[in-house]
């Protein structure tokens, strides 16, 4: 019997600057009549509002890490990513005013956002770019969410550091 280990090469690093907001929960808006099919449907909006400029931000610094020079991992132009992608995400996000400032803390409120929805924008956002195929793509993923200067990779502001890979068997 032969094994495989899988083996992931570093593709693509975008960093962006600005808050980081997850994506969730929907609140109804009403209903609607679609044109077309003259069915009536329920309209679900956003809850948070800070979810398309997260989105937006996260979409303009992946297509500038895409055509980026000096990115160095992928050429000016190329096609999405495909295929299995791990992810790896630093988030930093805000730290309250009344934290300690002499401590590491964690970002542990309601106010820093789930990880997993988190998640979910991030990713939106990066295939709203073109980066990947769709994000489902994505098969491994390991997020961290920090504070400023209270992680090895936390941005001095919001924001974050994503690390797209391709994954590869290789057998062993």
């Amino acid at each position: 019997m032969t094994t495989t280990t899988d083996t992931r090469q570093l593709r693509l690093t975008i960093t962006v600057h600005g808050r980081p907001a997850p994506q969730g929960s929907k609140k109804y808006a009403g209903h609607r009549r679609n044109a077309a099919s003259g069915r009536i449907s329920a309209v679900l909006v956003e809850q948070s509002k800070r979810v398309k400029p997260w989105r937006a931000l996260v979409t303009a610094a992946t297509t500038h890490a895409l055509t980026a020079e000096h990115s160095g991992h992928v050429p000016a132009h190329a096609p999405p990513l495909d295929g299995p992608l791990e992810a790896e995400i630093v988030f930093t996000v805000r730290k309250p005013a009344s934290a300690p400032k002499r401590r590491r803390t964690w970002p542990t409120t309601r106010d820093s956002g789930d990880i997993d929805k988190l998640l979910r924008s991030t990713f939106d956002g990066i295939a709203d770019a073109a980066a990947v195929v769709d994000d489902s793509r994505i098969i491994r993923v390991t997020a961290t969410k920090t504070f400023p200067g209270e992680h090895p990779e936390a941005l001095d502001q919001p924001g974050a550091v994503i690390r797209l890979y391709t994954l590869t068997e290789t057998p062993t």
